[in-house]
């Protein structure tokens, strides 16, 4: 059986409680609105959402006390993106592919498109 000097078990459980701290400062929120719009209205969807989540995110802040983002993930009808697309799309852990995101869009839209046309 081992055994530990007081002072010892006392860095131990600062270190711990260290951690933790930094633990608890390092998480986010993450706020993730995924729509696909009009190609024309790409940008302006993306401060709609921005600006839709404002007072929620500025709520969770405040009752959390943590780090709060809003990704807007917006891509229009024929895979038209941002330019602030990929910056809002690599803060979502994980890998993800602009292009496979844009192709999912487009087949979306024909397959609407398709749905109306044999109809």
């Amino acid at each position: 059986m081992c055994k530990h000097t007081p002072e010892i078990i006392i860095i131990i459980i600062i270190i711990i409680i260290i951690i933790i701290i930094i633990i608890i400062i390092i998480i986010i929120t993450m706020l993730i609105d995924v729509a696909i719009s009009g190609d024309r209205n790409v940008i302006k969807k993306e401060a709609e959402k921005i600006l839709k989540y404002k007072d929620l995110t500025t709520e969770i802040q405040r009752m959390r006390n943590v780090k709060t983002k809003v990704i807007p993930v917006i891509i229009g009808a024929t895979g038209t993106i941002s330019k602030s697309f990929r910056k809002y799309v690599s803060n979502i852990p994980g890998n993800h592919e602009v292009q496979e995101l844009q192709k999912t869009a487009i087949l979306g839209t024909a397959h609407i498109l398709l749905r109306k046309v044999l109809t």
